[in-house]
């Protein structure tokens, strides 16, 4: 498929459409500063938001999802997160003019994340910009959550869109593995989280863009 050919435009959250990293750092720190801590410098959280509480605990605690005390330490960081979720967070540039453009030229578009349904929803309805998204795909709306293809599959069913139709972009490798699984184009966001790898370019994504609006650059290149 070329890009010219795609009917619609899968996005990842955090880190592609969203920088929720000041609130998902906080949330982490503030486990930190209740135990008497020290504070961490907020840039050493953002790498690793776009892998949520495992992330945010590695960093805060350097601990990993098979420590014993893991599911308690984040439930905790869930709660805290809830409290403050759309304190620091914010659209990155360029997006909203971005949705304006894809919608404008007919395309549908959604979000596919890999947060669970709790965030997902209250933060998602909070923000306007979502109204006109055809699908908002968490990461327990299905079985499976990416690297996994059926969440961007459960997207394309409720846009009733050809997988093969779509583009996925995202800023996190799995990203690109899940939309390359599901058949379609993929496009990395460089100017995200980029997760642990930071070298996207050995990710095989069919394009990469440094700005959101450089999406419509490839959409006009092809």
């Amino acid at each position: 498929m070329l890009f010219h050919e795609v009917q619609a435009v899968l996005f990842d959250l955090d880190g592609t459409l969203i920088d929720s990293a000041p609130d998902l750092g906080a949330a982490a720190d503030k486990m930190r500063t209740d135990r008497g801590m020290t504070s961490l410098d907020s840039a050493l959280y953002r790498p690793m938001a776009g892998a949520g509480a495992r992330g945010m605990l590695g960093i805060a605690f350097g601990i990993t999802p098979e420590a014993v005390e893991f599911e308690e330490l984040r439930e905790e960081f869930y709660v805290n997160y809830e409290t403050r979720m759309l304190e620091n967070t914010f659209i990155f540039d360029g997006v909203p003019e971005l949705v304006e453009a894809l919608c404008a030229r007919g395309l549908g578009w959604g979000v596919v994340t890999n947060k669970s349904e709790r965030f997902t929803v209250p933060l998602t309805r909070s923000i306007p910009l979502f109204a006109s998204a055809g699908a908002i795909i968490s990461g327990d709306t299905t079985p499976f959550a990416k690297p996994h293809p059926e969440p961007l599959f459960e997207a394309a069913r409720r846009l009733r869109i050809d997988p093969a139709r779509c583009i996925y972009v995202g800023d996190d490798h799995r990203d690109i593995l899940a939309g390359r699984a599901a058949g379609m184009q993929t496009v990395a966001a460089t100017y995200g989280y980029l997760g642990e790898e930071a070298d996207a370019t050995v990710w095989q994504a069919n394009a990469a863009i440094a700005s959101p609006l450089g999406l419509l650059q490839v959409l006009q290149q092809a």
